[in-house]
């Protein structure tokens, strides 16, 4: 695809300071909004199976917003709001960039997606005959049941071996005949679409071109500025799919200082320079702020790695590292654990003596979120920090 003539340069700082606009990490959150404002803003909040100091969808949030209830967190998911017509629900949970909480609002353009998987002539479990309508009638005359409620999700121990009730019931969530109405003690709550997806949303009318227009549109807007690498892995759409819409998105080309492809902006972030306060706060690696990240690297000059399916001896920073954001940068990253009510950090990375105060900060407003009492470090990659980081902790604490 030929790129359009650029409409604007930006310095690296510029695109940094926009990208960080755009994820909600500078300037003044909109409370009032709250969970539910921070995922329509994202526009995906991605899933994960670890849970350290909370699950990565609680941590997202968090990361924004500030000490947050968990409880609060999950209701703004999957509880509709008091009063509502027909108790509207917020969201949906669908494969975006992964498994991904989603706006309800946008069902309609995720219908490319459950056509693909429709069509699709291969799949890794076999379907034995007839257990997928069982599965939805099931579900049609019980109301939404877990996996384990349907009749199992395994065969055996083993993660992988799926029972035929679970690959129905899977099978049914991406065609779109059946939803994940919520989480319960981290199992999926499915439903039948038709009862869980308001009326004037559930269908599949849109042809392709239009929902991957809308889902670049949407990627380009969550990012502020991204190559086209970037806005594909937001909800991980192929290139060629990007190259067929991106030029009717309403996306417009820009050049950023010290990025090797062209990149694309969204025009609104281009109006009003960022500006506001910076958020300080440690960071899920499965944020999407960091969750690309060649685009890390690239935003940062941070390279990081998720570490948790590495060998133990093999892992530099930790099982669960998670990036320390500060005043627009990140300045180091923390491995950490929770023992009773003392979050313990075990592995702390440092970039330099000026992310001391920053990350002292960081520790002590997660552990109050947490509702731990106390902090304890137990390795700073630089010894002669952990002096200074220990009395940060001391005096934040106090």
């Amino acid at each position: 695809m030929t790129t359009p003539r650029a409409t604007a340069e930006l310095s690296a700082d510029e695109a940094r300071r926009i990208a960080l606009r755009a994820q909600g990490f500078l300037g003044s959150p909109d409370r009032r909004a709250g969970v539910r404002g921070v995922l329509r803003h994202l526009g995906a909040v991605q899933l994960d199976t670890i849970s350290v100091l909370a699950r990565s969808h609680e941590l997202i949030p968090y990361a924004r917003l500030g000490a947050v209830g968990r409880s609060t967190v999950e209701a703004a998911y999957w509880k509709p709001s008091p009063g509502t017509p027909a108790a509207r629900p917020h969201a949906f949970e669908y494969w975006s960039h992964a498994a991904c909480i989603l706006p309800i609002e946008e069902w309609p353009h995720f219908a490319f997606r459950r056509r693909a998987y429709r069509n699709r002539p291969h799949w890794n479990h076999h379907l034995p005959e007839g257990t997928y309508d069982q599965v939805v009638k099931q579900l049609r005359t019980e109301g939404p049941l877990t996996a384990t409620e349907l009749g199992g999700a395994k065969r055996t121990s083993e993660w992988w071996d799926w029972s035929g009730t679970k690959v129905a019931v899977e099978r049914a969530l991406m065609y779109g005949e059946v939803v994940c109405v919520e989480r319960r003690g981290w199992k999926r709550v499915y439903d039948l679409a038709e009862r869980a997806v308001p009326a004037d949303l559930l269908h599949d009318e849109l042809d392709d071109g239009a929902c991957l227009r809308r889902l670049v549109r949407l990627a380009g807007r969550s990012l502020g500025v991204g190559t086209r690498a970037d806005i594909a892995d937001y909800h991980r759409l192929k290139g060629d799919q990007v190259d067929a819409v991106i030029a009717d998105s309403g996306l417009v080309p820009v050049t950023v200082e010290g990025w090797a492809k062209p990149a694309w902006a969204d025009p609104e972030a281009l109006r009003t320079p960022p500006r506001g306060r910076h958020r300080t706060t440690l960071l899920s690696p499965f944020d999407s702020l960091v969750w690309e990240r060649a685009r890390t690297e690239r935003l940062f000059g941070f390279t990081h790695r998720l570490e948790a399916y590495v060998p133990r001896q093999k892992r530099i920073h930790g099982y669960f590292a998670m990036p320390v954001l500060a005043g627009g940068r990140l300045v180091g990253r923390v491995d950490p654990a929770r023992e009773g009510r003392t979050l313990v950090a075990r592995q702390v990375t440092l970039d330099g003596p000026k992310a001391v105060p920053a990350v002292a900060r960081a520790l002590v407003e997660a552990a109050t979120w947490v509702d731990c009492t106390d902090v304890r470090v137990e390795r700073v990659d630089a010894p002669d920090l952990r002096e200074p980081l220990t009395h940060e902790l001391t005096r934040a604490l106090a």
